[in-house]
């Protein structure tokens, strides 16, 4: 009999926009991590996103514009006494995400989940490789605290001022940087083509910018190694009405905030990465 997360893989989301408090906020390098306590929300699966907005603070910049929720995966989850404790990870790269990563401890933030599908465990004689780019590094802590084995981490950043936030996983990571700065000055993939080729039991677990996912998929197909990509794109409402999300499969297009963000690389097809919105 399939088990309950092959029969329904994720946690459904409360239908309901709910208010987390937050309880800190610190720098890590170029990155914001702030925590917040969701009251009556359930508990999220690795890979699965939140629709975040501020809950107090109305407007931004002169004109007082509002912002749509932003998609965030979460980093990690644990229960607390007075609800689940969620960490965030986010870069200050706009308006929107500014005025999320000003939030004060005390403020209130607006959450919507956890929604879409996330990871699934590896096979058991799998070896998991966590390849990560950027802020795209999140969801794999939460990932490695979950794995049968400790995995192999291989991260890419831009600078060292990006690299710090390797700092937040248990397991020491191999890194690549555009700058040279901190560790390799490579490509994270460069760093996964180097490992697959020495480990053929691999299972890929990747998260990062639409380039380097695609660059992932490749690999893994030239290698034959499984792989399960989380992918970004722009949503403005997290469960399937926008259709702002769409990418084509194999089997046509999906909405990634229902049928994914996670899905398996063969599933892609090679025009996918044409409608990737950021």
């Amino acid at each position: 009999m399939p088990s309950v997360s092959e029969r329904e893989p994720r946690t459904l989301a409360p239908p309901e926009r709910r208010v987390a408090l937050v309880r800190s906020v610190e720098r890590v390098g170029a990155y914001v991590l702030f925590t917040a306590v969701d009251p009556s929300g359930p508990a999220p699966r690795p890979g699965q996103f939140y629709m975040l907005a501020t809950a107090e603070r109305w407007g931004g910049g002169a004109d007082e514009r509002p912002y749509l929720p932003r998609a965030f995966s979460y980093a990690r989850a644990r229960p607390g006494s007075d609800g689940l404790e969620l960490d965030f990870l986010l870069e200050a790269v706009g308006p929107a995400t500014e005025r999320l990563a000003a939030l004060e401890p005390g403020e209130g933030l607006a959450l919507v989940g956890p929604l879409g599908v996330g990871f699934r465990p590896p096979a058991a004689d799998a070896h998991p490789v966590l390849v990560g780019g950027g802020i795209g590094v999140a969801p794999l802590l939460c990932l490695e605290e979950e794995m049968p084995r400790p995995p192999i981490l291989l991260l890419g950043f831009r600078t060292a001022a990006h690299a710090e936030a390797a700092g937040l996983f248990a397991d020491a990571a191999a890194l690549a940087t555009d700058d040279g700065s901190v560790g390799r000055i490579a490509l994270v993939t460069d760093l996964l083509r180097e490992r697959l080729s020495a480990d053929p039991n691999a299972a890929v677990f990747a998260c990062g910018p639409p380039a380097m996912l695609e660059a992932v998929r490749s690999l893994c197909a030239d290698y034959e190694v499984p792989a399960q990509l989380a992918l970004e794109s722009g949503m403005a409402c997290g469960f399937g009405a926008c259709f702002g999300c769409v990418v084509p499969t194999n089997a046509g297009y999906i909405r990634l905030c229902l049928e994914g963000p996670v899905l398996d690389a063969h599933e892609l097809t090679d025009e996918w990465i044409q409608g990737a919105t950021h």
